[in-house]
């Protein structure tokens, strides 16, 4: 565009002079050897003008024939060069569509076309093709030469640590993503794999500098930053609650600011700072994150934050949770709970009652059952309430990758990804769904088979046992109730057979064992 502006500019400049000469006639008188020439002006510019481009044309056409070989060779370096690189990118198209026969195809005839100097990618496409071929062995040798290379260096840490997932060597992948991850934090596979082994071994600093390189790379969002901060910090502080309080409580303190919500760090904090006698900065953290999302552990330490305080002294600090989170079960739990320490029967039944009916679980039924037992000591419905928190939904637990724990981990214990537990209901018991004997699923009766001729039909006399009755079944799960609760009356009432009502169409058990049923089958 800037060639095309200037001889656009040098054309009109040569307009504009040969328009002042032609407003300005005069002559050009030469004397050359003896001879006069006298010309126009116009015709004397004309004739330099001419004189220069036939310099120039000439120039041009002397410089072209001087570089044609170079020219020449050029010409057919760049095609060789373009033919190359159709075929880098067909194998490359190839060994992502998994064809290593092509793959391997393709790479032999880029390599003759182009240095593999020149064009790195070319040690990438043989490397696949070496994997799609199944030579695992010669992939790994060509991933190690590219270490060499500082441009194909992460490519090759990459396929090493591919490779070593692949085979199962955790701590091979850890060390090819360590190195990966120390040359470019912003790389996802390397951070996450670096970082789950910080973890793993305890270097929470380590893994805390980690998160603040890829927060500065942009890698992760800034609340998905602040999440991994909070949840590092609460795992440093457990681990210095008994060798540095201090230190601990300063961790504690700034997980709790970086997520206000985050049930496990409030608590931590507000543990240690209760432990340090500043009762009311540690309460204020805990209501903080009780408004948030009411959680048991929140409730049993605010309760209990002094340790001197009368049972009424506790009840009182859970009516006030309450008051922070109304109509909600974890509330009434709270008040539940210190009620009955403080033997106010009357508040803890109705609170438990309530906390059934907004969500009806095991512990509800367990803490109403403590309840009976310790106001009026009837079994019976103490084995009745029991029976409903075998059959109700279970409690919220920590639960990350099918493991349920009690206490809050930082890291999966099972695939060892950081803030995996989650706060919830874990898998429904087998058998959730009897909730009586009535509900008992009874099997199919057969269909009928089809009808012979009557002169072939057989009289079978067989002794039909009579199946196991539905309330022999709830009997033996009251049994196991009643002995787990050391009731020996009650497992002695529950092991007698049950008794079942009079039906003038049934015989009795006994007459039925002496005479066999009847069938006649057609």
């Amino acid at each position: 565009m800037i060639r095309i502006l200037i001889f656009l500019a040098v054309v009109f400049g040569l307009g504009l002079g040969f328009a002042w000469l032609a407003d300005r006639p005069g002559e050009m008188i030469v004397t050359f050897n003896g001879y006069q020439y006298q010309v126009t002006l116009m015709v004397a510019a004309v004739a330099i003008v001419a004189v220069v481009a036939a310099v120039m044309i000439v120039w041009w056409l002397i410089k072209a024939l001087w570089n044609s070989p170079y020219t020449i060779s050029r010409y057919f370096r760049v095609r060789r060069r373009d033919r190359g690189y159709q075929a880098l990118s067909t194998g490359m198209i190839a060994a992502g569509a998994g064809d290593g026969a092509l793959a391997r195809k393709k790479t032999k005839e880029a390599a003759k076309l182009i240095n593999s100097d020149q064009e790195p990618l070319i040690n990438l496409l043989d490397a696949q093709a070496s994997l799609l071929e199944g030579d695992h062995e010669g992939a790994r040798e060509k991933f190690e030469r590219m270490l060499d290379d500082p441009e194909m260096r992460l490519l090759g840490l990459r396929g090493l640590y591919l490779e070593a997932e692949r085979l199962g060597d955790r701590n091979a992948a850890r060390h090819y993503a360590g190195r990966a991850a120390a040359v470019a934090p912003q790389l996802a596979w390397a951070a996450e794999s670096t970082l789950e082994e910080l973890t793993e071994r305890g270097d929470w600093d380590g893994a805390l500098k980690l998160v603040e390189a890829q927060k500065s790379t942009r890698q992760i969002e800034r609340d998905a930053a602040n999440r991994r901060r909070a949840v590092l910090l609460t795992a440093k502080a457990q681990a210095l609650v008994d060798s540095d309080p201090n230190a601990a409580r300063t961790a504690a303190v700034e997980a709790n600011k970086l997520a206000p919500d985050f049930a496990p760090a409030a608590v931590v904090a507000a543990d240690l700072l209760f432990k340090q006698n500043d009762v009311r900065k540690g309460s204020k953290i805990l209501e903080t994150a009780w408004r948030a999302e009411p959680h048991p552990d929140i409730a049993e330490l605010y309760t209990h934050a002094r340790p001197g305080d009368a049972v009424l002294d506790r009840l009182n600090r859970a009516k006030k949770l309450q008051e922070m989170k109304k109509n909600h079960a974890e509330s009434s739990m709270a008040v539940a709970r210190a009620a009955l320490d403080a033997q106010d029967f009357a508040t803890a039944r109705r609170e438990a009652e309530a906390a059934i009916r907004m969500d009806r679980r095991e512990g509800a039924y367990l803490l109403l059952a403590d309840i009976e037992e310790a106001e009026t000591g009837n079994q019976g419905k103490v084995r009745q309430l029991l029976s409903k928190a075998v059959r109700a939904p279970r409690d919220p637990a920590w639960v990350a990758d099918g493991v349920v724990s009690e206490r809050w981990a930082p890291v999966s214990p099972v695939t060892g990804k950081l803030d995996a537990f989650t706060w919830r209901a874990p898998m429904e018991r087998l058998g959730q769904l009897i909730e009586s004997g009535a509900d008992v699923a009874v099997p199919a009766i057969p269909a009928a088979p089809p009808a012979v001729p009557a002169e072939k039909a057989i009289d079978i006399v067989s002794d039909v046992l009579p199946a196991k009755p539905v309330a022999e079944q709830s009997n033996g799960m009251e049994k196991e109730i009643a002995a787990a609760s050391g009731d020996g009356a009650a497992v002695e009432q529950a092991s007698e057979p049950p008794r079942l009502p009079d039906d003038p169409g049934v015989a009795p058990e006994d007459e039925a064992e002496k005479s066999p049923r009847r069938f006649r089958l057609f």
